[in-house]
């Protein structure tokens, strides 16, 4: 049986409040009315019904999520996966119970994703056909849509602070949830923070991850450690830079009282994140380490074994690009009956 680090908070506070109920009654001398006495023990009995509850309803029911969880694994005899030691997730995660297929892009370029490249009503038709597809592929795993729309994008220029990105005005913001809005989408917000930090660009966006169905990414390919320009070459993140932003996340799911977050990791290098042993995991937030290369499907298998397969985080990712992926031999995009041959399976796929 796996316990939480909250599970066990909450256990010690039901140790400690039967400590002092005992402590008290001890204590309890010859002027102590029999009124004062119900009313402490009516007091305390209500914290301890109330510490109790919480400890049964703030996380997930562990057996269906273990189960959905083998399910993902699909078969993995590594023991790589499931990964040890993992936090069972506050209740109204998403994941693993649902896979979510998102379309990816900026409203400004047509050429970083079908998100920007197709008109709102002509993307749906596409997205909610790969939505279909998905679920044909895996009946046992219920898919939702979602929109992955880049908030800040990595720039080759200083700009203004010299961050070397530009963060997307709050109006087009507000046409992605629009679009989102249209089919009941969750949504992402996707930071490339060139040579800005992970903790400026997330804070930035506070007051939309303040609402319950949007979540975020983040690129390291974008995160120029080294002074470089992006783009000239790829950048990094660290476990620190993670942990960062997980434990903001975390904190504010817990301070405004919301689902667990869903955190989205780029990755198709080595390089891209290094320390992943020390990436830290809580129920707040959901960890998904997306396999974000191009090329032909045997360069895109080996890509998904060497990074995000062996070097196991939470949850794994794919990404499929319309363009990229048919230009080498055999020129043709992978199914989703292949992809879900991986394991463990993604549960979240992106296309671009």
């Amino acid at each position: 049986m796996r316990y939480t680090t909250k599970t066990l908070s909450l256990l010690f506070a039901l140790v400690l409040l039967a400590g002092c109920t005992l402590h008290s009654e001890n204590k309890s001398d010859t002027k102590s009315t029999l009124t004062d006495s119900l009313a402490t023990s009516i007091v305390e009995e209500d914290a301890v019904k109330e510490i109790t509850t919480a400890a049964k309803s703030i996380f997930v029911n562990s057996a269906e999520y273990d189960e959905m969880m083998m399910h993902m694994v699909n078969g993995d005899t590594t023991g790589l996966w499931p990964v040890t030691n993992d936090e069972y997730p506050l209740e109204g995660a998403i994941l693993p119970y649902k896979r979510i297929i998102a379309y990816y892009g900026n409203m400004y370029s047509s050429k970083m994703g079908a998100l920007g490249e197709y008109p709102p009503k002509e993307m749906w038709r596409m997205l909610k056909e790969e939505v279909a597809a998905w679920q044909e592929a895996d009946p046992d795993t219920p898919v939702i849509p979602a929109i992955h729309y880049i908030a800040a994008t990595a720039q080759g220029s200083p700009m203004k602070g010299n961050t070397y990105n530009m963060r997307m005005p709050h109006h087009q913001i507000d046409s992605a949830l629009v679009i989102a809005k249209m089919e009941d989408a969750i949504m992402f917000l996707d930071i490339q923070v060139g040579h800005s930090t992970v903790l400026n660009e997330t804070a930035a966006l506070e007051k939309y991850l303040m609402m319950p169905h949007v979540h975020l990414g983040i690129d390291p390919e974008f995160s120029m450690k080294d002074g470089s320009v992006p783009g000239k070459r790829i950048g990094t993140f660290d476990a620190e830079d993670i942990n960062i932003v997980t434990d903001y996340l975390a904190q504010l799911v817990r301070d405004n009282n919301l689902p667990p977050k869903i955190l989205i990791v780029h990755r198709f290098t080595q390089g891209m994140v290094t320390n992943y042993r020390d990436i830290k995991r809580h129920p707040e937030v959901q960890i998904v380490m997306d396999m974000d290369g191009w090329g032909a499907p045997q360069l895109k298998h080996s890509t998904y074994e060497r990074y995000i397969r062996k070097e196991p985080v939470q949850f794994t990712g794919f990404k499929i690009f319309y363009k990229n992926d048919i230009k080498p031999s055999p020129h043709r995009l992978l199914t989703p009956q292949e992809v879900m041959k991986l394991k463990p399976r993604p549960i979240y796929i992106q296309y671009q």
